[in-house]
């Protein structure tokens, strides 16, 4: 208020818009000049421009009798450009450089925030301005004096050779015919520097008039620089609501929107994509995970998203194959691009791609030396085709990555039967291009109700039960076995483990991991890749890790999950899975953390990590799930902080929500010290939420 009062407004001007030369009205910018010389002082012997390209030459007279001018430097100039003989082509006709060219050059793209203002009687005339141009010195009389001393040396040479030398030989001419341009190679043309700059050369330059500023003419034109109207018809860009003018004063950064990337290199931001179109969002999902489930690509789509548009949209980027959709060739490998090992070009490789989809809908295993065989294709692009959609099994060859999806094939007939009819016609392809016998290849077993070459889901299912019957002694040894493994190994202290219920029936059948976002996928689904329910251990394809494999992977997962409650201390089971969704969609395909992790193996590694779990009392009536009322914390992490959050953490132990002074008194009675607010504040940023006045623990407030 202070400043305002020593700043009073001393005057109010009327705006005004003047559009009579909206589109016509350019500045010139020259450069710097002595301030006692203006620009309307020099004669301006000839102006001329190119309306489209918005070029300018001006063309203005040298003051040759002003001292600081160097004569001999001149006349030096002129002899060099012109030479010795008068003609009526020189550039200097005085024998004396007395001229100079300006031209002219953009200096931005967008004028539409520049005008010209003219001062009069109180009132303020604006004026947009259609183009800004720097004009500057142009020394093309240089190259003319450098083409003059070359064709002097050339008759030079011309005149010092001998006059009775002998005709030339004869030289034998070949007339070649050039061959139709295609549409690439005519867009490429059109795009190239060349082309652009002769297509500029083209345009006629149009001659000007040029006015000083006390001619009459340019005291007319200048009346143009003022409002013609005051009826207020011409102003109505100056009325503006007050929305309508803050939006013009700040506009939405277009440059921000095109650098932001459409997708992303490796990890997906869920975010960002349920941004873009429903087509794109299933384009860019497919050409990551390359092998996706229909339930999954739903889940990760959202509730909200229609499943019959989906279906449109997937379809128009992948093929299905045994229920499952594969990403389509031309979208991995567009058609201009080539292969990274062998330089084959993008049309051998879709065909090579293709030929191993087409022979994952007959069979469950493709051997890699077969396909090199047909395909002619080198062993890495091989590999690359069928790392995209296989795991490699010792000894037995490539398995397809997911199982057979028998719910998706009897839900939508329809779109199976179209995807059996481009089957069909993608069949009769790569018969005609790798000569393939019809007599040889595989063919639909008897009775078989699903697609070609394939088991239905009922009779996986019933295969699935005798299996599980004929091991159900073994599973039970392994169980007793887990059960001993957990007993002796050494817990934590204070470390208070949530027992699980267990079957009825006494089999240790875990439910394997749901990572989707909903929680409520069928198959544990994680990155489109399913984590498969198998009876006895964590499995996938029905080949559960064992020996160096196990290790391996229970080593991946311990520094996932240590590397996670290092960044954020307090996590939900459901958190945690969705987390670990996240970091399965940066992995490759076909990394070992896709073989399957259930909620018991995650659970057991955190634990075994050095965190607790929080039994946080819930209220009865609470809308938590049970993955959501599993809460792991970091027990000591190596900071100062540890002791502070070990009593955080027992206070949530025995309450569901906590005030902020009840948590302060708490930390002082424990710590026997006054700790300071920033303390206080840190412990409660890493462990707890605020709502209503209260606090929660990380993911357990309901709103």
């Amino acid at each position: 208020m202070a400043n305002e009062e020593d700043d009073p407004v001393v005057q109010e001007i009327d705006v005004y818009l003047a559009k009579s030369l909206a589109e016509k009205l350019y500045l010139f910018q020259y450069p710097v000049r002595p301030a006692s010389m203006t620009y309307d002082d020099i004669p301006h012997l000839s102006a001329k421009i190119k309306p489209k390209q918005q070029k300018v030459e001006l063309e203005m007279a040298i003051d040759t009798l002003n001292p600081n001018y160097c004569r001999s430097k001149g006349e030096q100039i002129a002899l060099n450009v012109d030479g010795a003989c008068a003609d009526e082509t020189n550039t200097y006709s005085s024998k004396l450089m007395d001229k100079q060219t300006f031209c002219s050059s953009q200096t931005t793209s967008n004028t539409s925030r520049y005008a010209a203002a003219l001062y009069r009687q109180g009132e303020l005339h604006l004026t947009p301005l259609h183009g800004i141009l720097q004009l500057r010195p142009s020394f093309s009389y240089l190259d003319k004096a450098d083409a003059k001393h070359r064709e002097r040396e050339a008759a030079n040479e011309a005149g010092d050779s001998s006059q009775d030398e002998a005709e030339e030989d004869v030289k034998q001419i070949t007339v070649r015919f050039s061959r139709p341009e295609s549409e690439q190679a005519r867009q490429r043309r059109v795009q190239s520097y060349e082309f652009l700059q002769k297509k500029h050369a083209e345009e006629p330059w149009v001659h000007l008039h040029y006015y000083g500023l006390r001619d009459s003419r340019s005291e007319h034109e200048r009346q143009y620089l003022l409002c013609q109207g005051f009826s207020g018809v011409e102003n109505t860009e100056l009325v503006k609501s007050p929305s309508e003018y803050l939006m013009m004063l700040m506009p939405p950064s277009q440059e921000e929107e095109k650098d932001k990337p459409v997708a992303p290199s490796n990890v997906l931001s869920m975010a960002q994509l349920r941004t873009l179109p429903l087509a794109d969002q299933i384009k860019i999902l497919m050409k990551n995970v390359k092998v996706m489930p229909f339930a999954n690509l739903m889940s990760l789509l959202g509730p909200s998203v229609d499943s019959v548009a989906v279906l449109r949209g997937i379809q128009k980027v992948a093929m299905l194959v045994q229920g499952n959709w594969v990403v389509k060739s031309d979208i991995l490998y567009p058609k201009d691009s080539s292969s990274p090992h062998s330089g084959v070009p993008a049309e051998v490789l879709c065909r090579g791609r293709d030929f191993v989809m087409w022979k994952f809908t007959q069979s469950r295993w493709v051997v890699r030396k077969e396909v090199a065989a047909v395909t002619k294709l080198c062993t890495e692009d091989v590999k690359d085709f069928l790392e995209h959609m296989a795991v490699v099994r010792i000894n037995k060859g490539w398995e397809f990555i997911l199982p057979y999806d028998g719910e998706f094939i009897k839900k939508h007939p329809d779109v199976v039967q179209r995807q059996n009819m481009l089957w069909i016609g993608i069949q009769a392809k790569l018969e005609k291009v790798y000569n393939l016998v019809k007599e040889a290849m595989p063919k639909k077993p008897d009775g078989q109700s699903g697609p070609v070459g394939l088991v239905s889901g009922d009779q996986r299912v019933q295969v699935a039960k005798r299996q599980a019957q004929q091991n159900h002694a073994l599973l039970e040894r392994e169980l007793q076995q887990r059960k001993e493994q957990l007993q002796a190994s050494a817990v934590l202290p204070g470390v208070r483990i949530k027992e699980e219920p267990m079957s009825e029936e006494g089999e240790d059948e875990e439910e394997p991991m749901d990572t989707s976002p909903g929680g409520g996928l069928h198959g544990g689904l994680a990155n489109g890749l399913p984590a498969v329910r198998a009876a006895g251990g964590d499995s996938f394809n029905g080949h559960p890790p064992s020996g160096s494999a196990g290790t391996l992977v229970a080593r991946e997962l311990r520094a996932f999950v240590q590397a996670t409650f290092q960044k954020q201390f307090v996590l939900t089971l459901s958190e945690l899975k969705r987390l670990f969704n996240l970091h399965l969609a940066s992995l490759p395909p076909g990394h070992m953390l896709f073989s399957g992790i259930s909620d018991r193996m995650l659970q057991d590694t955190v634990l075994a990590a050095g965190c607790k779990q929080i039994l946080v009392p819930f209220p009865p009536q609470t809308a938590a799930s049970p993955d959501e009322q599993k809460v792991f914390a970091l027990w000591e992490s190596g900071d100062i902080s540890d002791q502070h959050r070990q009593v955080l953490l027992e206070i949530f132990s025995k309450n569901y929500r906590v005030r902020r002074n009840m948590i302060q008194a708490r930390l002082t009675q424990e710590c026997g010290e006054d700790l300071s607010k920033q303390e206080v504040d840190k412990v409660l940023k890493d462990c707890c939420v605020s709502y209503g006045g209260m606090w929660y623990l990380k993911g357990t407030v309901q709103s």
